[in-house]
């Protein structure tokens, strides 16, 4: 069985690059999608970054392409600001929408949730810039997770990519007492 037997391909990947580093991985992206296999389903959690990028390169190369989307209890549930255009974006990409349970707005969540998408695949793409997690992205989390469950991992980092680091304040909705 061969590392795209079943034909998924899960991608994941850094959520702070700059623009021009989007532009950089979508063209990467792109050019590793149209090298095979032919018709692989591309999956990624709606989200900034990365996933955008990736759905806009799996339409490019004809590659069908599964967004995962976040439920609570079967519905569908709204996800942080910051990612509301790139989830509407990537569901008018999509060939087909995955619901799973998790919280948009809780970090352990949503790498339980890409933790499942990876296991999953049969091939992870990693848009990763070999960086240790840093407690706010888990994309090296996510490729030892891969390796260490025996899926094969290919690291794209174009020349001249680069992350924002600037600080971000938390996405997290305000919580209510009653």
């Amino acid at each position: 069985m061969g590392p795209t037997a079943h034909g998924d391909i899960a991608v994941v990947g850094h959520h702070d690059l700059t623009p021009g580093s989007l532009r950089l991985v979508e063209s990467a992206l792109r050019t590793r999608l149209t090298r095979g296999p032919e018709r692989a389903r591309v999956t990624v959690r709606a989200a900034a970054g990365t996933a955008p990028a990736t759905g806009r390169a799996a339409r490019a190369s004809g590659c069908p392409l599964a967004v995962v989307i976040p439920t609570s209890i079967g519905v569908p549930a709204l996800p942080p600001p910051r990612d509301r255009p790139a989830t509407g974006e990537l569901l008018t990409l999509a060939d087909q929408v995955r619901l799973l349970d998790y919280d948009p707005t809780d970090r352990d969540s949503c790498v339980g949730a890409d933790e499942r998408l990876v296991a999953a695949g049969s091939l992870l793409l990693a848009v990763w810039d070999g960086s240790p997690s840093d407690g706010r992205d888990a994309t090296a989390h996510l490729v030892t997770y891969a390796r260490a469950r025996g899926i094969p991992v290919e690291v794209l980092w174009p020349e001249g990519a680069a992350r924002d680091r600037t600080p971000r304040t938390p996405t997290h909705p305000t919580r209510f007492r009653f």
